[in-house]
């Protein structure tokens, strides 16, 4: 059954909207050739798409023909604002940027351990009303009914931990702080006219790496999160996957040889993050004879893998021993190698990325040595990878989601 006259215009205007995303400015011509449109089509739709604020002229292409032929038309990118934060244990990175992910603010809230659950909040919530601000997205208060141009239209937060599937909301996680689970609700109160969605940060991480980073080219992988924490994100036929219960790839409890326990239902030690944790990492490059950093936290131990991944690029000359250096990073590689090999018996992805701070310090040369160690250790071929963003991915993926569920709102067809 052919699609009604209405059905066709929306589909031909998500098309030409996501193309003017993906590519830039487009003139009309462009936008005939990239869609398959005839020009009257195109027509209409450009001029739909100018009167509904969503696109303008931009400039005029460097054809030698000018005239309306050679106009650009670009996305209104100022017509709504985005936020993203990325919540970790001791504070949160916020960037605010415009609809086309062009970041025009961004700023870093430490966050005492002993602070208490309002005063964390608040400082967070203050925070991000100034980035917004300082981005000019924190005009009046819109008209009852209306959006206002340029206000804060969506916030995408990541964080550890699980998120309900049901309702969205950060569940009570053991050895998080409880501001965490408080601060969704005081953003969307603040912000009313704002959409405010949370979403687990390694999940995030494995979108942006999917989208624009190491998995760009897979439509199933794994993630294995490397930082203060551990965890992994699963993207199979390209959808990522969060399980019954929110928890699909919490491998920070999986039981694992070489440990001294195993982790129970709020606590993960004895689990692989006893092996791959921060913490962890740092103990065996002291067992190692390497100095380890003041803090023990995913930059402080990236700084300590990147060293010593690149002395081993340097390389040994001719038939000397192993350094530290090279002994820690095989060691370490032992310990990654058991949380990879085991997602990929249960799972098959054939490529598993190594994220987080720790995954991109330890860049090729970490990469390298744990699918050595796969091989070895199952049948099944699976790619090892490190990642493009490290901790940087959250934001990356957070600001991805807010634009995508930004983008389904604004760019919804016109009312005629």
């Amino acid at each position: 059954m052919p699609a009604s006259p209405s059905t066709a215009r929306a589909i031909n205007d998500r098309l030409a909207l996501r193309l003017l995303q993906q590519e830039g400015p487009l003139t009309a011509g462009q936008l005939k050739q990239l869609t398959g449109l005839s020009r009257p089509t195109v027509a209409d739709l450009v001029e739909r798409l100018t009167a509904a604020g969503l696109i303008t002229v931009v400039g005029e292409s460097g054809e030698q023909r000018r005239g309306p032929n050679a106009r650009l038309y670009g996305i209104v990118a100022d017509r709504a604002h985005l936020a993203a934060l990325d919540v970790r244990t001791s504070g949160v990175f916020v960037l605010v940027s415009d609809l086309v992910g062009r970041v025009l603010a961004e700023a870093s809230v430490p966050i005492d351990g002993d602070t208490g659950t309002g005063p964390a909040v608040e400082q967070v919530v203050a925070a991000v009303e100034r980035t917004a601000k300082e981005a000019g997205a924190m005009g009046a208060p819109p008209r009852e009914g209306v959006r206002a141009w340029g206000r804060l239209h969506t916030v995408g937060i990541g964080a550890p931990g699980l998120i309900d599937p049901a309702t969205g909301d950060l569940r009570d996680s053991g050895g998080l702080p409880a501001w965490h689970r408080s601060l969704a609700a005081a953003l969307q109160e603040r912000l009313p006219g704002a959409r405010v969605t949370v979403e687990n940060e390694t999940n995030l991480a494995a979108l942006a790496e999917q989208r624009e980073g190491a998995a760009r080219d897979r439509d199933t992988f794994v993630l294995l999160w490397l930082g203060h924490g551990v965890g992994a994100a699963v993207v199979l036929d390209g959808t990522l996957r969060r399980g019954a219960s929110g928890g699909t790839g919490e491998i920070g409890f999986l039981p694992v040889p070489g440990t001294d326990s195993l982790p129970s239902a709020r606590d993960c030690d004895g689990g692989f993050h006893s092996l791959t944790g921060a913490a962890a990492i740092g103990a065996l490059a002291a067992e190692h004879g390497l100095p380890v950093p003041a803090v023990m936290d995913g930059p402080g131990i990236a700084g300590l893998v990147r060293a010593a991944a690149g002395e081993m690029t340097a390389g040994p000359q001719t038939g000397a021993a192993p350094t530290s250096a090279a002994r820690f990073l095989h060691a370490l590689a032992d310990r990654v190698a058991i949380g990879a090999a085991s997602v990929a018996a249960v799972l098959d992805p054939g490529c598993v990325v190594l994220g987080g701070e720790v995954g991109q310090a330890g860049g090729a040369v970490l990469a390298g040595l744990v699918a050595e160690r796969l091989r070895r250790m199952s049948p099944l071929v699976t790619e090892v990878r490190a990642s493009s963003f490290g901790g940087a991915a959250v934001l990356r993926g957070a600001l991805l989601t807010a634009r995508e569920r930004a983008q389904d709102e604004l760019f919804a067809p016109p009312e005629r």
